[in-house]
């Protein structure tokens, strides 16, 4: 296993928050995502004794005092264990580790017997690997992918270029917590970004400073994006507000696809939200899944929606993805609730005429084909794990390898979701956030791993102790080796170290203030989710006090701005 990568230290020069930056939400949005405070039972009892400890009166004659006196309240508060809700013990973190229930199984692996901390998958060198049985089979499908796909697949593996320090950043960038990012197809420095709020962000992280925010597109949860093949200005989203949009990158213009409540609010067992979305860019048809298990086709030239929607997962259930096959579009990969991950022909879309199912034992974030030539599937669950079926033209009753991964979480949080790299000609290198922290000298942090499916090992996990919440939604660059990834509000641009550090110019600013600073929370435990939470060295005391130091200095990067 490769040595763990540690970045010390962010570029050391700061500038000013910009006047015009959004504010920071108010404090109704504050309380809706605040961390559920722990359950209190408050006993109320009359304590007679204390007056005989007081001293002793006598009966016959009470004195005024003592009748005037009210009685003494007793309050005795249990704290209550947050995953099983009973009193005598506590789960959840503390600092950088992780307190099982004694009365669940171990919280990453999920199997009983010991904890968090000492579970055989964490200290693996195959980082939690549990191989399928080995599969032959001698079929037709066999020579076809032999022949038509192996072919696409290099045979010798490429050294892993690892993006392993932050080069940029916009700090406080959204004004809640970010849910999506898609790189621009075209244009290689430019990402565009979703938060829970519903706006779209468009942002040059070549110049840093040139950045755009949309917030009258959508009304709530901005949950996927992808970009017109035909027009790489336009970018579709869907969101929780049941609508799927085209917006135009360049004047923010946007015009509403599919509106799925049209009504307005009619309570929840009505009100329809929008999750999966992806392009069958042959055909020119958008697909959309809601909650209820549908799926929507939108001829993306006419702006129609076509036919009737068709229930893909288990009615009243979410379908959480889309992925439409690279080389065959037709070929669309679904994933919900409902516990599967589906396989449908797009030529033939009935309910129930799925070509394959895939059974997961929770909740299956997402589901994609590898990049290249589509021939692997890889998935993301809630039950800490990470499956990988190596050929779609071989036995699927089981995955090929299970990866144990920590990535269940409790609340607040974007869904993890593991995202092949698309340069990887060999289809084995992945990226994904970590839910769990780890003591990185004395600071609890949540690495972002880079794993090798083909082996299950972890190939690198890099972190920056200045990044202190968690990065659920990471997107590597498909043509440059860069990552992005979304922390809370912040947006990070990772990339390889350079040799020589020294000769690296520091003239201008690469990490950008916006928004005000974070407002005390007094008597509110600390929060591990990183929702909406700026508990990053950049919103405390102390990089206060160095900004001041380099005023000088990012007075000057400012006036070039």
């Amino acid at each position: 296993m490769a040595p763990r990568t540690r970045v010390m230290s962010f570029p050391k020069v700061l500038i000013e928050r910009d006047s015009d930056s959004e504010e920071s939400s108010s404090s109704e949005e504050e309380e809706e995502d605040a961390v559920e405070e722990e359950e209190e039972e408050a006993e109320v009892e009359n304590d007679a004794g204390e007056k005989s400890g007081e001293g002793h009166v006598e009966e016959d004659e009470p004195s005024t005092s003592m009748k005037n006196r009210k009685k003494p309240i007793t309050i005795s508060l249990k704290k209550v264990c947050k995953v099983c809700k009973k009193p005598g013990h506590e789960a959840g973190f503390r600092g950088a580790t992780y307190i099982d229930c004694p009365m669940k199984p171990c919280f990453l692996c999920k199997m009983p017997g010991h904890t968090t901390m000492t579970c055989p998958h964490r200290v693996a060198t195959e980082f939690g690997v549990a191989p399928a049985p080995f599969k032959s089979t001698h079929r037709s499908l066999d020579y076809v992918f032999g022949r038509q796909l192996r072919c696409h697949i290099s045979a010798i593996k490429p050294a892993f270029v690892i993006p392993n320090q932050v080069n940029c950043a916009v700090i406080r960038y959204h004004s809640r917590r970010v849910t999506c990012l898609e790189f621009h197809p075209t244009r290689n420095n430019i990402l565009i970004s979703g938060d829970k709020k519903g706006q779209l962000g468009v942002w040059d992280y070549g110049k840093v400073h040139e950045r755009t925010v949309y917030g009258n597109i959508h009304g709530c949860i901005l949950n996927n994006m992808k970009f017109s093949p035909s027009n790489d200005g336009t970018v579709y989203g869907a969101s929780s507000d049941g609508t799927v949009s085209s917006t135009d990158l360049e004047t923010g213009i946007s015009s509403t696809l599919v509106n799925l409540n049209p009504d307005g609010w009619q309570g929840p067992n009505s009100w329809r939200m929008l999750y999966g979305l992806d392009m069958n860019s042959d055909k020119g048809i958008l697909l959309a899944a809601d909650n209820f298990g549908l799926l929507y086709m939108v001829d993306a030239r006419s702006d129609n929606v076509i036919g009737k929607p068709i229930l893909i997962h288990k009615k009243g259930t979410k379908v959480t993805g889309l992925h439409c096959h690279p080389l065959q579009p037709d070929l669309l990969l679904s994933c919900g609730n409902d516990h599967f991950a589906r396989i449908w022909d797009m030529r033939r879309p009935e309910a129930g005429s799925s070509i394959y199912e895939l059974p997961h034992k929770r909740v299956v974030n997402s589901a994609y084909f590898s990049p290249q030539t589509g021939s692997k599937i890889l998935t993301t669950s809630q039950d800490n794990r990470l499956r990988v079926w190596d050929s779609i033209f071989g036995n699927l009753d089981s995955p090929s390898r299970e990866i144990v991964h920590s990535h269940d979480f409790n609340r607040h949080l974007t869904a993890f979701r593991a995202e092949w790299d698309p340069k990887d000609t060999s289809e084995s290198l992945i990226v994904v956030g970590r839910y769990i922290s780890e003591n990185y000298n004395g600071v609890a942090l949540h690495p972002i791993d880079f794993i090798d499916v083909s082996t299950g090992q972890l190939v690198a996990e890099v972190m920056d102790p200045n990044i202190t919440t968690i990065s659920p939604v990471n997107k590597l660059h498909p043509r440059d080796d860069v990552l992005a990834s979304g922390s809370s509000r912040s947006i990070f641009i990772w990339r390889p170290q350079e040799n020589f550090v020294l000769k690296r110019p520091r003239d201008e600013s690469r990490i950008v203030l916006c928004g005000k600073g974070e407002k005390e929370r007094k008597g509110k435990p600390e929060d591990h989710s990183g929702d909406d939470l700026d508990d990053d060295a950049y919103g405390s005391k102390s990089s206060k006090t160095k900004k001041h130091n380099l005023k000088s200095k990012a007075r000057g990067s400012k006036q070039k701005c």
